[in-house]
């Protein structure tokens, strides 16, 4: 079997993930993902590897992640996942997709820019009186 890359995004977070032959290890930066904290990260993080438990026992799965908070961290590296085990297994993609669609469709939402002669945020303007 061949390595296989993919990678997630989610604000500023981006993940790649590597699969490879193996015995079923899952890692996050170089961390098992039973170790990684916070608890509700690893849990978003474990919800495709339990879809396709089958599949997952004979992988190994590598992600590094990097960019944005825990959150969005967990949400690339959820992505990514999924996608490396799609790759590797096309059936299960409508079951991925019957759990959540946001397990192999990005979320494109991004931070709003900010404007010019505004102030403190991107969309509040400056106050106005007449009198």
């Amino acid at each position: 079997m061949k390595v296989l890359h993919f990678s997630g995004k989610r604000k500023t977070a981006v993940a790649r993930a590597t699969l490879k032959q193996g015995k079923g290890n899952v890692r996050i930066n170089k961390i098992p993902l039973t170790a990684y904290e916070p608890k509700m990260s690893r849990l978003k993080m474990q919800e495709p590897l339990m879809l396709a438990a089958d599949i997952v026992k004979k992988v190994d799965i590598d992600v590094s992640v990097y960019g944005g908070g825990q959150s969005s961290q967990a949400d690339a590296a959820r992505l990514a996942i999924s996608r490396a085990i799609i790759g590797m297994d096309n059936k299960l993609e409508a079951d991925f997709l019957k759990y959540d669609r946001h397990l192999l469709v990005a979320d494109v939402r991004r931070k709003e820019t900010h404007k010019p002669n505004c102030h403190g945020k991107a969309r509040s303007k400056r106050q106005k009186s007449y009198r």
